[in-house]
């Protein structure tokens, strides 16, 4: 029976991780190539897009997204969508995604004479689905091999450990009062099935 809990927990933790990575925000070190805004059908009921400002929808919509696109130091390329989470979830309380558009677009840059800028942005980048990760701000660094240190995440990450580990804590303690005596009880009565169901099979 106990192998339930190890599945339980297992399952939760990754959802965690899951949430955690999507929500935390990172930095990424880029070359800006160009700003626009594109015409997207985005279902109402997305967790990748930003809630839309039209009220209860019952269907896709279409609706203007600003995008960000930009080329790493390795070549690789890596495109941002730019909307405002407003107060809702995650968080982070954007509402300057037009100046944060007229931000990038001043940071613009050829493989010539390349500005390299540090991207803060939550999310992912799944082409097949087209989710695209969201730009929360832009600012100059001195070149790609820049070394930032993620504080907010660190400090988020501690105290999350600290509450899970006072969480854990308690929850062992109303474990082994509550749940260990009823699994317990479990693994007896499977034992005692499968001695009742060998005995059967030998007479």
């Amino acid at each position: 029976m106990r192998w339930i809990g190890w599945i339980f927990w297992g399952t939760l933790a990754a959802l965690l991780v899951a949430l955690l990575h999507y929500n935390l925000p990172r930095r990424e070190i880029v070359r800006i190539t160009g700003v626009e805004i594109k015409l997207e059908r985005i279902d109402p009921d997305s967790v990748f897009w930003a809630a839309s400002e039209g009220g209860a929808a019952t269907g896709p919509v279409e609706r203007d997204v600003r995008f960000i696109d930009t080329v790493r130091a390795d070549g690789g390329v890596m495109v941002f969508r730019n909307e405002d989470t407003g107060g809702g979830w995650p968080p982070y309380f954007k509402f300057d995604s037009a100046n944060l558009q007229a931000e990038a677009r001043n940071l613009v840059s050829t493989a010539a004479d390349p500005r390299w800028v540090a991207m803060r942005y939550y999310g992912w980048r799944i082409p097949l689905l087209s989710v695209y990760p969201n730009a929360l701000s832009v600012r100059p660094v001195d070149g790609p091999d820049v070394r930032l240190i993620p504080w907010f995440n660190i400090v988020v990450l501690t105290l999350l450990v600290a509450v899970i580990w006072a969480v854990g804590v308690r929850l062992r303690r109303w474990s082994r009062v509550h749940v260990s005596p009823w699994l317990d009880r479990g693994d007896r009565r499977v034992a005692e099935w499968s001695d009742a169901i060998r005995r059967r099979r030998g007479r």
